[in-house]
C-alpha cells in the first residue's frame, strides 16, 4: 500500500498535548473573565452563506476568503466573528435582551499567506455589547477594563491598553479640509508602528496631501504625556470642529470611567496613533500591547460601531467590542518562553494493578475517587512494574495508586507520591482527603 506522508497545511496550528493543556488553560481563563463580567454565550456556524457574510466584504478582506459551492448554495468559511454576530442579533433581534452582552470563541478562517505569528486558522475570543437605539459610552469603559482584567489573570507580563477615538481623529481631518481623504489617512496611521514615520509621510503624500497638512498631522499624532496632558493639548488646540470636540469628550469620559473602575493608570494610555483602520469603527478604539515585546504588535483591539447591522435590518444597534487573537498569542507566548506548563496529562492519580485479576477492586476504587472530583486513570495492561511506573513518569503523573493482594485483604490502597517516592497505606477515604488537600 503506497503511504502519504503526514502533514498539516501551512498556517493551521496543531499542538501535543503538553502545549494543547497550556492552550486550553488561557482559553478558559478568558472565558472565566468574559463570564465573570456577565457576558452570555454563543457560537455561530462556521459556515454561512456568502451573500450573508460578504455583504460588507470587499478588497483584501474578500480574496482571503475560503468560499466554495455546495449543491446551489454559494458558502463561505467565517473570516472573523464580528460579521456573523452582526447577522446574528439581526436574526434573533425579538429574541434577545438588550443591551445584548456576548462572548464567542471560535476558530475562524483566512486565506492569506502563512508566516510567523499568523494563520490561515485560528481562534478570536470576542466580547461585544449591542445597544438598542443607543449604547451608553460606561461600556466603551468596560470592555478595556475585561481586557485588563484577562491579562492580569493570564500573568503575561505588563502590558498597555492604547486608546483613541475615531471622531477626533476624523474632527481634525475635518479642521484640515481632508475629510475625503479620511479613510485613506486612518489606515496609513494605522501602521505607523510597522513601517515608522518616514513611510507613513511616504504614503501620505501618495494621496496628495500636501505637505502643510502632513506636518501637522504628524505633530498632532505625536503629541505625548499623562492622559490628562493629552486631553489638554487636544481642548488647547482650539480646533473649532463638532465631531473633534465630542470625541475629546467622549475620550475623557472613557479614561474617567476606567479610573472609576479601578485599572491602574500604568495599564491605559491615549494614543492619537492607535486609528483601527475598519471602517465600521465610529468612536473609541483600542490596541494592546505587552510592554517588553512591542514588536509583538497588537495582542488585543477592537472599538465602537454604530452601523454594523445596516446591512440586514433597518433597526439601530449600536455595539462596542474587542477580540483577542488568542492562536497568534499563544504562539508567540510560547516562542517568547513568556508561558510553560510542566504538564503532561490531566490526570491526577494513575491507578495501578499489581495483577489483572486485582482489576475489580482497582476499578471500583477509581470510581470513588473520580466520584470525589479527582481525575482518575487506570492502568489496564498487563506490563512489569518498572514499565507501569515509566509511564505515569512520562505523563508527570504525581500520584499512582499501588493495588496488591495484601491491600485488597486490608481493603486499603498504597498511595505513591512520585516526585518523592513517599508511599502511604491508605483507606480510600484518606486518599481523597490527601488529593483534594
Amino acid at each position: 500500500m503506497k503511504k502519504v506522508i503526514p502533514r498539516t497545511l501551512p498556517g493551521f496550528m496543531e499542538l501535543l498535548p503538553q502545549d494543547q493543556i497550556l492552550f486550553n488553560n488561557m482559553y478558559d481563563t478568558i472565558k472565566k473573565v468574559y463570564e465573570k463580567f456577565g457576558f452570555l454565550p454563543i457560537d455561530t456556524p462556521t459556515i454561512e452563506l456568502s451573500e450573508v457574510l460578504l455583504a460588507k466584504a470587499g478588497g483584501e478582506t474578500e480574496k482571503q476568503i475560503y468560499r466554495f459551492n455546495k449543491g446551489d448554495n454559494d458558502l463561505s468559511l467565517r473570516f472573523d466573528l464580528t460579521v456573523p454576530l452582526a447577522r446574528y442579533v439581526a436574526e434573533h433581534y425579538n429574541e434577545l435582551v438588550f443591551p445584548f452582552k456576548r462572548y464567542q470563541m471560535s476558530k475562524v478562517f483566512r486565506g492569506e499567506r502563512p508566516q510567523k505569528g499568523r494563520f490561515r486558522e485560528f481562534y478570536q475570543c470576542d466580547i461585544d455589547i449591542i445597544g438598542q437605539e443607543s449604547l451608553d459610552l460606561i461600556f466603551d469603559a468596560e470592555i478595556p477594563t475585561v481586557i485588563y482584567n484577562v491579562f492580569q489573570e493570564l500573568n503575561i507580563g505588563k502590558f498597555t491598553i492604547r486608546i483613541n477615538n475615531r471622531k477626533v481623529l476624523n474632527g481634525f481631518f475635518e479642521s484640515l479640509n481632508l475629510k475625503v481623504s479620511a479613510s485613506d489617512i486612518l489606515r496609513v496611521i494605522d501602521k505607523i508602528d510597522k513601517i515608522g514615520p518616514d513611510e507613513v509621510v511616504r504614503e501620505l503624500k501618495a494621496y496628495d496631501i500636501d505637505s502643510i497638512a502632513i506636518d501637522q498631522i504628524m505633530h498632532f499624532i505625536d503629541i505625548k504625556g499623562t492622559n490628562d496632558e493629552i486631553l489638554e493639548s487636544l481642548q488647547n488646540l482650539n480646533i473649532n470642529n463638532e465631531q473633534f470636540k465630542v470625541g475629546i469628550s467622549e475620550l475623557a469620559d472613557v479614561i474617567q470611567g476606567m479610573r472609576n473602575f479601578n485599572v491602574p493608570e500604568q495599564y491605559f494610555k491615549i494614543d492619537l496613533t492607535i486609528a483601527r483602520g475598519l471602517d465600521y469603527y465610529t468612536g473609541t478604539v483600542y490596541e494592546t500591547i505587552l510592554d517588553e515585546y512591542p514588536r509583538l504588535g497588537s495582542i488585543c483591539s477592537g472599538g465602537r460601531y454604530e452601523n454594523l447591522t445596516a446591512y440586514y435590518t433597518d433597526q439601530k444597534l449600536p455595539g462596542i467590542g474587542i477580540s483577542i487573537g488568542l492562536t497568534r498569542l499563544f504562539s508567540q507566548l510560547k516562542e517568547k518562553d513568556l508561558i510553560t506548563e510542566n504538564k503532561r496529562s490531566l490526570t491526577q492519580v494513575l491507578v495501578i494493578p499489581f495483577d489483572r485479576k486485582d482489576m475489580q477492586y482497582t476499578l471500583s476504587l477509581a470510581s470513588k475517587i473520580r466520584t470525589a472530583g479527582i481525575n482518575t486513570d487506570i492502568y489496564y495492561q498487563d506490563k512489569k512494574m518498572k514499565t507501569k511506573l515509566n509511564y505515569a513518569n512520562r505523563l508527570n503523573i504525581p500520584y499512582v495508586i499501588l493495588i496488591g493482594e495484601d491491600e485488597i485483604k486490608l481493603n486499603k490502597a498504597t498511595l505513591k507520591n512520585m516526585e518523592t517516592g513517599e508511599q502511604e497505606l491508605l483507606t480510600v477515604e484518606e486518599i481523597i482527603l490527601k488529593l483534594t488537600k
